[in-house]
């Protein structure tokens, strides 16, 4: 028997290998984190605008992980939001991910008129420090 965790996992699996097999992109075969983050997010928000950031290469883990990522995101269900709830609309979305192997998460969430007025840069994150504050 499966413990709920490992069955979660399984589905986690399963969900990324549906992803993989419905979608045509390279990408999806060797991201399937990356892939079902966007998958997800752009049913859910329908987005003008969403660009996933794989920034696991910055952290000390495995090559090839999906484990830190920022989300820069675009969408009309953002109006009249404040930030906090524009955040957890994401993290909603994003929870079995955030449980189950997403360790960190980096949001910028934006109105399209928020969008449109800015100069569209996105900052580099801070580079890791390890976890202790080294």
């Amino acid at each position: 028997m499966y413990k709920a965790r490992q069955l979660r996992k399984l589905i986690i699996r399963a969900d990324s290998i549906f992803c993989w097999q419905n979608m045509s992109s390279g990408e999806t075969l060797s991201r399937p984190v990356e892939s079902l983050i966007r998958k997800k997010l752009e049913a859910g928000l329908k987005p003008l605008y969403c660009d996933i950031i794989n920034e696991s290469y910055m952290h000390n883990v495995p090559k090839g992980s999906e484990t830190h990522f920022k989300v820069v995101i675009v969408s009309d269900k953002f109006d009249k939001q404040p930030l906090i709830k524009r955040h957890r609309m994401i993290n909603e979305l994003l929870q079995t991910e955030l449980q189950e192997g997403v360790h960190a998460l980096s949001i910028i969430a934006k109105t399209p008129e928020q969008w449109e007025v800015s100069d569209k840069t996105i900052s580099a994150s801070p580079a890791c420090r390890g976890g202790f504050g080294k």
